[in-house]
Parts: C-alpha cells; structure tokens; sequence
C-alpha cells in the first residue's frame, strides 16, 4: 500500500508522526519508529510489513493503554474503545486490544451496569439509568437485566428525598420556584405523571 504522506503530530511530548496510507488504516507511530522502520512518502508498505507494525508494535501498544485506562476507572467496552481510537489507534488494532482486556474480565458491561445503578438510583429515575447506560454503548438486553436485578428504589421516595434535599417548600414557592423545581425532575428522567402525583400532595 502506498504511503500518502508522514505528518509530524503537533503538541505531544514524544514526536509522534501520522503515516498516511492508501488501501489501509493511518499509522501513528513515534517519529524515531518511523525513522528506524525507513518509512518514506511515496514508497510502497507491503502487506506483511504493515501486519508486522501493527502486531509488533501497535497492539502490545494500544493493549498496555487499555491497561492504562482502566487503572484510573471502570469503563464500558464502547468508552475504551472510543478512547483508544481518539489515540489514532486502527480500528483492527484497538479490537485487539479490547479483546485482550476482555478476556480477563478487566472490562464487563454486565458489571459495569450492576454498579451504576447501584451507585444512582437514589437519585436518578429508571428510565434516566436505564438512557445513561444506552449512551455508554451497553447493550439493551444487558440493561434490562441489571435494571430488573438492582433497581430498587421507589421514584416517589426518590423525588421526595430530592424535594427535601432542595428544600422546597410548595406552601412558600412561587411560580418561578415550582417550575424551576419541576425542570429539575424531568432532569433527572422522572416522569410528568409521577411528578404531578407527588406535588399535588404537597
């Protein structure tokens, strides 16, 4: 395949350089790699000495960044993937990587759902996890188990502990407070029916 063009990466510590390729996936390699590899503009990278790049250098690479990532915090497959990818990493090569932190269970969206939840449902409504979660890239199927698992509370005691916590006094607030109020709830993917229900009594 040919080589289009070697572009230095502006703003990083270690020179970095894109190898621009026709007929396969950007390279990004260390400007030194480059140099040591004899890799020109114009040239032809053949088939194995690309298979060689990536699986010599890049995804023992992209596997210890992965690594990296998840020292710092738990992560869905879909966010490590979006961030390897975000590091110029080919996409064969950051499938490698997630893979590889998969098979250890390092990444586990089953899990990663269980916690969430756990950790929000005291103040975030069934269908504002269950939204959060789908934005993370976990599967459907996967949410609905862990919902129906861990999803506990009831949204009436959840919206009558954050009226508390806002110290909101229906006797007391005017227009502008109860809409402000109720703009809050539907933030936080409670329902209009369920919030009706709850400041009429109040």
């Amino acid at each position: 395949m040919l080589i289009l063009s070697i572009d230095e990466i502006p703003g990083k510590k270690a020179k970095k350089s894109k190898v621009r390729l026709q007929g396969g996936e950007d390279l990004c390699l260390y400007t030194k790699e480059v140099n040591r590899l004899g890799l020109e503009a114009g040239d032809d990278l053949s088939e194995s000495a690309y298979e060689d790049i990536l699986a010599m250098i890049l995804i023992p690479r992209a596997k210890k960044r992965a690594m990296h990532l998840l020292e710092k915090q738990d992560r869905t497959k879909q966010n490590l993937s979006d961030k390897l990818r975000e590091s110029g990493y080919p996409m064969c090569v950051v499938e490698a990587a997630v893979s590889y932190v998969e098979s250890y269970h390092y990444i586990d969206d089953e899990r990663y759902a269980r916690n969430y939840i756990r950790y929000h449902q005291d103040g975030k409504s069934r269908r504002r996890i269950y939204e959060d979660l789908y934005k993370k890239g976990i599967a459907k199927d996967i949410i609905e188990i862990a919902l129906e698992d861990e999803y506990l509370a009831s949204e009436e005691d959840q919206i009558i502990a954050l009226l508390e916590k806002k110290h909101y006094d229906a006797s007391t607030a005017d227009m502008k407070e109860k809409s402000r109020i109720y703009r809050f709830l539907l933030g936080r993917g409670f329902s209009y029916q369920t919030i009706d229900r709850i400041l009429s009594k109040r």
